[in-house]
């Protein structure tokens, strides 16, 4: 028993000695790491005392490099807004940037975070955007406008040269009679109904209404031979004397035969009855190359509305896009609230398309025909869009066409950026049978996409908006 307790003695004792000797090599092991941590920081304050104007300098020059890329950048965004040229150029420069710091497994940590900190924070990083460039303001797309009916003779040489090629989907305005309707004081008779007749059977060819200056356009293919045209108001009829068409689109009217001569004019007891009323239509295309101009509708149509009234006058908002779309057509009828117009306008936004033509036989088919546009009115369309119809819908458009033209309906087409030379034809078919006016959108805004330019005579460059008031005002009586 005593030889085991001085055994257990012996035991404690090596233990407690083994313990001590442990704890003297942690303890040793401290603080030879606390002395060599006092001495790495000493070194340290000294080396950055004796570089840091050096770094200084460098952090400066940095900086002034990276604000000169950044005025770059944003010069590149203002004058044309290329998002995904500029996004690319800022990826690139943050993964050059990147690439600078890289550092050897050797090197500090510490030197690596500061080399990142002094480069990444300064450079140009274009954030995303659905827009390339800033949104417009109102009263800034610029648009030039042209009127093939009053300068039917630079039209006819354009024709005639091979310059522009009709039928366009459907429409072939080169045989075009425009007719004059006086009464016995050789004043206009307004808003009296004109007919073009098949010679043959009285067969109706193409109608029209005249405006508040006694003039229609009626229009034919050619191929009836003889025609005749009828003016209608009061009840009354008068009839002109038969027109011939030959095969090269001269006429014969009565004995005399005039070269390119489509002009009737014909007498009527009436007086006609004025224009009161005026209906005014905005057909949008909404898809996503249209941003602009969807723009400038949202921020112009309460302008617009409060320069031309209310009192007599309605208004209608509509909206089109494609098959495989959100929706393909979106229609309003007629109103005078502004307010709900207005709430309708900025709803919408452009999106959608992806391909050149777009449902427009669609949207003039609603419109045209299925809303209620008002007996004895103005009637005004404005067709903003930048892509044709699609092939295979010409007769539906012709049909529409002539529906138009009979209800005294005039489609203004406004073409946008990014059109092509088969937009621009259809555009001046729609204005030259629908008895109106083309308007084009053109770069001086520097808004938006580069914008065709037609092949047209000398024009004057305006604000769409200025363009929009004057031809409402110019059809109202």
């Amino acid at each position: 028993m005593k030889k085991n307790k001085i055994l257990c003695a012996i035991l404690s004792m090596t233990i407690l000695a083994c313990a001590a000797g442990c704890s003297g090599v942690s303890t040793n092991t401290a603080a030879e790491k606390k002395d060599s941590a006092v001495a790495s920081g000493s070194d340290k304050t000294k080396n950055g005392a004796e570089s840091g104007s050096d770094k200084t300098a460098d952090e400066g020059a940095a900086k002034d490099i990276a604000a000169e890329d950044r005025i770059a950048a944003s010069d590149r965004v203002e004058i044309k807004g290329d998002v995904k040229s500029d996004r690319k150029y800022s990826l690139d420069a943050e993964m050059n940037a990147k690439e600078d710091i890289a550092m050897p497994d050797t090197a500090p940590a510490e030197a690596a975070e500061e080399t990142f900190t002094a480069e990444i924070p300064e450079m140009p990083v274009t954030e995303p955007s659905t827009t390339t460039q800033e949104i417009p303001e109102a009263g800034q797309l610029t648009a030039g406008e042209w009127n093939d009916n009053e300068n039917w003779g630079f039209f006819k040489n354009l024709v005639n040269s091979g310059k522009i090629e009709f039928p366009s989907y459907g429409l072939d305005p080169r045989n075009r009679i425009k007719v004059d309707v006086k009464n016995d004081s050789n004043a206009p008779v307004v808003n009296a109904k004109v007919r073009l007749l098949d010679a043959k059977d009285n067969s109706v060819l193409w109608s029209s209404v005249t405006d508040k200056t006694g003039t229609a356009y009626l229009f034919t293919d050619g191929t009836a031979g003889s025609v005749i045209v009828e003016a209608e108001s009061g009840g009354i009829k008068n009839n002109s004397e038969g027109i011939i068409f030959d095969s090269e689109g001269s006429n014969t009217q009565g004995s005399s035969k005039k070269e390119d001569d489509y002009e009737v004019s014909l007498k009527q007891a009436d007086n006609g009855v004025s224009y009161k009323k005026t209906d005014i239509m905005f057909i949008m295309d909404a898809t996503g190359s249209m941003m602009d101009e969807m723009l400038f509708l949202q921020s112009e149509f309460s302008a617009i509305t409060k320069d031309i009234g209310t009192q007599d006058v309605r208004y209608s908002v509509n909206f089109y896009r494609d098959e495989g779309d959100d929706y393909v057509t979106k229609c309003n009828d007629f109103t005078n609230d502004i307010s709900t117009l207005q709430k309708l306008l900025n709803a919408e936004r452009a999106d959608g398309g992806g391909d050149l033509p777009e449902a427009v036989d669609k949207i003039l088919d609603e419109t045209i025909n299925k809303s209620s546009w008002a007996d004895g009115s103005v009637k005004l369309a404005f067709l903003i869009f930048d892509a044709p119809p699609h092939d295979g819908t010409d007769a539906k458009i012709l049909d529409t066409i002539k529906k138009a033209s009979e209800k005294g309906i005039h489609i203004i087409p406004v073409v946008s950026s990014n059109s092509d030379r088969n937009t621009e034809l259809f555009g001046r078919a729609l204005s030259i049978t629908t008895g109106s006016t083309y308007v084009f959108l053109t770069d001086d805004s520097g808004i938006g996409d580069s914008h065709l330019e037609p092949i047209i005579g000398s024009y004057d460059v305006e604000k769409l908006y200025d363009i929009i008031i004057r031809i409402i005002k110019d059809y109202q009586q």
